[in-house]
């Protein structure tokens, strides 16, 4: 699935002789690469054009720029004419704070657009800032956000442009958004030399995908095999069995079994556990569901079973590994 290149046209263009200004809001254990990808594309586009284009601000989710602990309000003025951005990272969920979400849902209003960098967009959702809109996270926290926030219109590209709603999955996948706003803003050229000075010699549409395809992922291109695993990774919540895997693809189970073995060093059956618990293992880590919740969305039909499995791969139980995750 890919998102619509067609964008909301509602983000207003910046005042007449006057900066865009970025109002950054970082949260704890925010990534610093995907900040500092946003930043220094608005450094450059002021430097290559000779003129304060852009200016930003930074406010912190609870360090002692703006401390949430204990209640405190976060205090930056916003303008109809500023972009909000929210640069998540590691554990967003818990930086994700009372005080951070009523700062969002209050100059979510006031600004020209609210945008999520890295797991940013997870923050925005918890603030009810994209219901019914489209959006990106970093793929690690792709199951957890959908599993979470249903009314999200979810996509897997590098960053999603929907007017006034701005997210980008995170690396220097900011660059691509970036690049988007300023030539927008002042033109496809500026934006060409602020490419160039980053030494992006191939900047990123809106519609392409994090990740590398499945050949280039597993590092073979075979394209029997890249279709099973994308019919598997399609599969995880109602698991196709091995022999309807061979069927569809137009081969024996011993043949199925033979391309694993030889490209993967692995059944298909063990493959496909393995990806259903490592999807099972990114749910306890970033979401609250319950763990037989969890079990039900990867495949599993009771937590007994479920506990097995993730024991035998893991060296520990769901149980223990949410415990674990939380410290």
């Amino acid at each position: 699935m890919t998102p619509d290149t067609m964008s909301d046209p509602t983000l207003p263009p910046p005042a007449p002789g006057r900066p865009r200004r970025f109002l950054f809001l970082l949260l704890d254990r925010f990534t610093l690469i995907s900040f500092a990808a946003a930043v220094d594309s608005l450094r450059l586009a002021n430097r290559v054009s000779g003129r304060t284009l852009y200016e930003w601000r930074l406010i912190g989710g609870g360090g002692a720029q703006a401390v949430c602990s204990a209640g405190a309000a976060l205090e930056a003025e916003v303008g109809p004419r500023d972009i909000l951005l929210v640069c998540g990272g590691i554990d967003v969920a818990r930086a994700t704070t009372r005080p951070v979400i009523a700062f969002l849902r209050r100059t979510g209003r006031q600004a020209a657009a609210v945008g999520g960098l890295c797991t940013g967009a997870w923050a925005l959702a918890q603030a009810g800032l994209l219901d019914g809109r489209r959006a990106t996270i970093h793929w690690e926290n792709h199951d957890g956000f959908a599993e979470a926030f249903a009314g999200v219109d979810l996509y897997r590209t590098v960053f999603v442009d929907d007017g006034t709603r701005l997210t980008a999955a995170g690396g220097t996948s900011p660059i691509d958004l970036m690049l988007r706003l300023i030539g927008r803003d002042h033109g496809a050229e500026l934006a060409a030399q602020v490419a160039d000075q980053l030494i992006t010699t191939a900047v990123r549409a809106e519609a392409d995908s994090q990740r590398p395809t499945i050949p280039a992922r597993i590092g073979v291109r075979h394209p029997r095999l890249a279709a099973v695993i994308a019919r598997i990774e399609a599969s995880l919540e109602d698991p196709v069995s091995p022999a309807d895997l061979a069927r569809d693809a137009g081969m024996s189970m011993r043949q199925l079994e033979r391309l694993f073995m030889r490209y993967l060093n692995r059944t298909p059956r063990r493959y496909y556990m393995e990806t259903r618990l490592a999807r099972a293992r990114n749910l306890l880590r970033q979401t609250d569901m319950p763990v037989i919740e969890v079990a039900l969305a990867c495949g599993f039909s009771s937590t007994a079973h479920f506990s097995r499995c993730y024991r035998a791969q893991y060296g520990t139980t769901p149980f223990r590994e949410r415990g674990e995750g939380a410290r």
